[in-house]
């Protein structure tokens, strides 16, 4: 039986081993082996258990004299030690032995001259069908002389930590050892998981040793002149359905990088949230759910196989993978030209940020670092009013080093190539949640494309002395009188009020946060008006 090599990292005696099998193969083993069920579109349908989601406290990076200074230690890059991370791999690997192996020897990066040689050992055939779409698939010939990876990850969820013994936070644990190449998961059948331990390597990798810019963004570009635009935002501000537009083709959903030649996407394909999806909406990534896809976490009526996208009763973040080339417009290979402009999406509730505004190099760097956006009164228990949520870069959980690292290298492009960066609101008009209403995406997408178009770049602009803002006074499509916030609320003192207490809640984050940081980007932030 060939192995692949897999004995030299302890997993011995394995039933079977598989390598890089087809979809049709995986989902047959996945089903043959009681691992989900097929919906009625041909999608692999599964359920992840208790985790339903990431685990942020089980993630830990090995700490050696080597990679420690790079590391921004603290809440979210936790430490473990060596001899600690040895263990739980060399254990994963012995619960490996005597059974099925599922290998994926893939690429991540499209741009050839960045990419980085990924291996995948699952214990589930499902998630490796999960990561086998997600990443770069390699050729026939690119497989035959693939040689050694990169990186190699073990994910065994059926492998529960003892945090007692394995010096762990639970029975899930994430491990990432940057100087080893090697990073291991158990405990979690969340396939999410995967795919981020995959991105926090490349963002360490890339801007270490390449001076490529990583970015947790969507990206898309113009299908005559290939420039691109790229578009960050946290859940819910619309980055996936601004990045959608039928006039551009679509580079990647969710992970990017920015080198001299342009930007290129990280992975094979898309994660998207399907809770509340719907054909008229978002009717590509509906159609995209089909044979070769994997649904998490969604409800299916056992009889119909249909899916009832609205039921949430897993789980919110109900999850589909699909490969990228599943959407019509996508660009294949994953690659565009130098960005043209820079889009941040924030979901304000509070209603009070602009619906559009340009940034300067040091607005753009505090809003990069910053990465607002706010959660809803009423979509968690005791939440009655807009709650402000800050993940730096936009990426918080998957970023390991300094934030001024990243800001310096997207600073520094802003320079080179003149790009424009806009903030863009899709929350809230004319009052908080529940006052106001939810900006119409109509004219937040009209916004967006008089950014990309070069619409905005000759009009008047009015400064918002509280945000800091450069506001336009027009945009083709959009009423004049929704560009300026303070106009749409009917209480003006109602709109200074909260104005300034976000600009407060703004200000707080950033000093607490980025101590470090330098004068001219401090002071490009929000600052209330006593």
């Amino acid at each position: 039986m060939e192995t692949y090599g897999i004995e030299k990292l302890g997993i011995i005696g394995p039933t079977a081993v598989y390598r890089n099998l087809t979809p049709a193969q995986l989902t047959e083993a996945a089903l043959r082996r009681g691992e989900g069920s097929l919906s009625n579109t041909g999608a692999l349908v599964v359920e992840t258990g208790k985790y339903t989601g990431r685990s942020p406290e089980d993630k830990f990076i090995v700490d050696t004299p080597t990679i420690h200074d790079d590391i921004a230690w603290g809440k979210v890059n936790r430490p473990i030690s060596r001899e600690r991370f040895d263990s739980i791999f060399a254990k994963a690997a012995a619960y490996m032995q005597q059974r099925e192996v599922f290998i994926f020897d893939g690429m991540v990066g499209a741009d050839p001259e960045f990419t980085i040689k990924f291996r995948i050992i699952n214990e589930l055939a499902s998630q490796n069908l999960f990561i086998h779409q997600l990443l770069i698939r390699p050729t026939a010939e690119e497989l035959a002389n693939y040689g050694e990876a990169d990186f190699t990850m073990i994910c065994a969820p059926g492998f529960k930590c003892d945090p007692e013994v394995d010096g762990v936070h639970s029975e899930a644990a994430i491990l990432i050892d940057y100087e080893a190449h090697k990073v291991v998961i158990v405990g979690s059948q969340y396939a999410g998981e995967i795919k981020k331990s995959v991105f926090s390597v490349m963002n360490y990798v890339m801007p270490k040793f390449k001076n490529v810019l990583p970015m947790h963004c969507s990206a898309n570009m113009d299908p005559v002149t290939g420039d691109s635009a790229v578009f960050f935002g946290l859940s819910g501000t619309g980055k996936t359905t601004l990045s959608a537009d039928p006039n551009r083709k679509l580079i990647g959903d969710d992970e990017h990088g920015w080198d001299e030649h342009g930007i290129f996407n990280f992975e094979g394909g898309c994660y998207a949230k399907c809770i509340g999806l719907k054909e008229e909406s978002e009717p590509e990534i509906y159609h995209a759910i089909r044979f070769g896809a994997l649904l998490e976490n969604v409800i299916m009526d056992p009889e119909t196989r249909e899916i009832d996208y609205e039921d949430g009763s897993l789980t919110e973040n109900t999850r589909a993978g699909y490969p990228v080339d599943f959407i019509p417009s996508a660009a294949i290979p994953g690659v565009g030209g130098i960005p043209k402009v820079v889009i941040f999406l924030t979901a304000d509730a509070f209603g009070v940020l602009p619906p559009i505004s340009r940034l300067d190099r040091s607005a753009a760097m505090y809003h990069f670092v910053t990465g607002f956006t706010s959660k809803l009164a009423g979509t968690e228990r005791g939440i009655t009013e807009p709650v402000p949520t800050f993940s730096t870069l936009f990426g918080e959980p998957f970023m390991p080093m300094d934030p001024l690292i990243y800001a310096d290298m997207l600073g520094e492009r802003i320079d080179k190539y003149n790009t424009k960066v806009y903030l863009v609101n899709t929350g809230w008009s004319g009052g908080s949640y529940g006052v106001g209403k939810r900006m119409n995406l109509k004219y937040t997408r009209a916004m967006v494309t008089a950014a990309l178009n070069g619409s905005l770049e000759d009009v008047e602009y009015k400064y918002h002395e509280v945000f800091r803002l450069n506001v336009p006074q027009s945009c083709p499509d959009v009423p004049s009188e929704l560009l300026n916030p303070r106009d749409t609320w009917a209480d003006k003192d109602a709109y200074d009020e909260t104005a300034n207490r976000l600009a407060g809640m703004f200000e707080k984050n950033f000093a607490e946060k980025y101590p470090n940081m330098p004068e001219a980007v401090v002071n490009a932030g929000p600052k209330p008006i006593k």
